[in-house]
């Protein structure tokens, strides 16, 4: 794998392509924006998504999807929302067998599918993996020390995945489960607008604590209900990806929820963003999965009234505090109540 193909020039995208370079191999990485395309070919700089970082000069930027999928692993790193649209544009332009990895977090809204799901529908002649945990972009392009999860169902796929990414200060840790994976991304971004919204309204830190907890708690129910493993969202594509997304001053979706509990609408709070806050979108689908599958997710149903159903922050707080007390966690029953 000495040639990859990076999909999407947002922050994670060209973090990415930082990556690749570090461990040596030769990077295409494509840009919607013209302006993007320009900047990383001309200045080596993303001054767009990642201003302020100076990018490798090897690293280059086109604009056609295409070109990008002229190389020895695909990584799609799209907008959760836009993963099947890019998809259906690069099926024709994938040898069958490809390696393509799903870098994008979130459930797809209309069919509540994970994103390797989509890729299922869109893309059957791929060999799928996915890469997610906690990772802020910016830390990563810097090349500052960073754990992730890459999961596929090939175990040679993986370890090749694996060592075209992996350095001193970027290592993968190879898993075969795509679910508790993709699971532990999509949830953690609506948790961590709740935990903003904690924030905003200061209610102190051991609320947060609390709410990180249970939040994990509404993670693991919903993804062993859809087939993942525990361990997997104990790692750090669930636990470790939740820590940082709730506590860190970059999290996008924290931001939107400290603002909201600041008395900003959704729409003042998402005026302005060039980058996605993918927990806007998740919540939803999350939801609407969660109770498919009979899995009970208060706190995101919480985040999911306060966005979309018109329902007041008090007043959402106030019925999750009023809710019974129960026991921690009942092991044998991963779709029971328990937060």
């Amino acid at each position: 794998m000495q040639r990859i193909g990076i999909i999407g020039a947002g922050a994670w995208g060209t973090a990415l392509a930082m990556t690749a370079r570090r461990a040596g191999r030769e990077v295409v990485l494509q840009a919607r924006e013209r302006e993007v395309v320009a900047g990383i070919n001309d200045d080596h700089e993303n001054f767009l998504f990642l201003p302020g970082i100076k990018l490798d000069t090897a690293i280059r930027a086109v604009h056609e999807p295409a070109e990008a999928c002229e190389a020895d692993a695909v990584f799609l790193v799209t907008p959760a929302q836009h993963l099947r649209a890019m998809a259906t544009t690069i099926a024709g332009h994938l040898p069958a067998g490809l390696p393509v990895v799903i870098c994008s977090k979130g459930i797809e809204r209309k069919s509540c599918l994970l994103m390797s799901e989509v890729a299922v529908e869109t893309l059957p002649r791929a060999t799928l993996a996915a890469l997610s945990g906690p990772t802020f972009a910016a830390e990563v392009a810097e090349g500052l020390p960073t754990a992730v999860t890459l999961a596929c169902g090939d175990p040679a796929t993986g370890q090749a995945l694996v060592a075209a990414l992996g350095t001193r200060t970027f290592r993968p840790y190879l898993t075969d489960d795509l679910t508790g994976v993709e699971m532990g991304g999509a949830v953690k971004n609506v948790l961590a607008i709740a935990c903003g919204v904690v924030v905003g309204r200061r209610m102190g830190e051991n609320a947060r604590a609390a709410l990180i907890t249970r939040g994990l708690a509404e993670m693991a129910r919903l993804g062993e209900a859809k087939g993942a493993k525990t361990a997997t969202m104990m790692g750090l594509s669930g636990l470790g990806d939740l820590t940082l997304t709730c506590t860190g001053s970059q999290s996008r979706n924290m931001s939107l929820g400290i603002a909201l509990g600041q008395g900003q609408t959704m729409d003042e709070a998402l005026s302005g963003r060039l980058s996605v806050a993918e927990g806007a979108f998740s919540a939803i689908p999350v939801t609407d999965l969660a109770r498919r599958m009979g899995v009970e997710m208060p706190i995101c149903e919480a985040v999911r009234g306060i966005l979309y159903d018109g329902e007041s922050i008090d007043t959402v707080i106030e019925a999750l505090l009023a809710r019974p007390l129960g026991v921690e966690r009942r092991d044998d029953d991963a779709t029971g109540a328990t937060a």
